[in-house]
């Protein structure tokens, strides 16, 4: 991951009295800075998301819930704000799941069932609050939170900029850490509040093509209170080609999921 060195310069906001407000402004370092002035850093972090129209790559993805460990091939493709589209293979092609803002469609052919419906039918189903947007900002290593939105604080960490939102802790409320060096997003974590739930995405390694920095390398960790699963995605062959197209069809006679 690229370094740059840092420097940190005080922002003085009255010279001769008291600061009433110690903050400091943002600038790359090897160390947080203490008491950060937080609109520069959400500042910094927006500037380096990735501005990206069309994304294709494949996924290693390994499923991990304890008893077994489970390997296959994501072909992963999207046009940003649009459609997410995923095919799966275990030597043969298994899955197929279309995303797009205001539906889901997915299809297995091994018990050759399929599923059309929306995030608010997953979301009541299973108590959670995702979007679209949020499947995107996962591939994309974007926060599932823009800090530049809302009221946030600072926890005090040697490593990383740890930012939570001020205020009553609601359905997986974020905390958020970044990289003092290059404000790249390195983990997001999600607890239910009054469970033992969690929900934690660590962006373990990064890459930068074309001016674009992506995350090549996922660990998402998801704990109920009593079992842990893990699912890793390992990226390769990442590009930007325009000519993407998105085929996706449910073959007549698979039986529909219902929730």
């Amino acid at each position: 991951m690229k370094k740059t060195l840092i420097q940190s310069s005080i922002f003085i906001l009255n010279f001769i009295f008291i600061i009433s407000c110690k903050t400091v402004n943002v600038l790359p370092t090897r160390t947080p800075i203490k008491n950060v002035e937080l609109e520069a850093l959400a500042q910094k972090i927006k500037a380096n998301y990735p501005k990206i129209n069309k994304l294709r790559s494949r996924i290693k993805a390994v499923y991990d819930d304890g008893k077994r460990e489970q390997q296959i091939i994501v072909q992963l493709r999207m046009e940003t704000k649009k459609i997410i589209w995923l095919s799966a293979t275990m030597l043969i092609p298994i899955a197929k799941l279309k995303v797009t803002p205001n539906e889901i469609s997915f299809y297995e052919k091994f018990q050759k069932t399929y599923f059309q419906g929306n995030f608010n039918l997953i979301n009541s189903s299973f108590g959670t609050n995702f979007g679209f947007s949020d499947l995107e900002n996962l591939f994309l290593g974007k926060p599932f939170s823009d800090p530049a939105q809302g009221q946030w604080k600072q926890i005090m960490n040697p490593q990383y900029y740890i930012l939570s939102p001020k205020g009553k802790r609601t359905i997986f409320t974020p905390t958020l850490f970044f990289d003092p060096a290059s404000f790249l997003l390195k983990e997001q974590r999600f607890l239910i509040p009054g469970t033992t739930n969690s929900l934690t995405i660590k962006y373990l390694r990064h890459i930068r093509i074309e001016g674009k920095s992506l995350p090549t390398l996922i660990d998402i960790t998801l704990f109920d209170g009593n079992n842990l699963k893990k699912l890793v995605l390992d990226f390769s062959k990442i590009d930007f080609t325009e000519g993407l197209t998105f085929p996706f069809e449910i073959p007549k006679g698979y039986s529909k999921i219902k929730f």
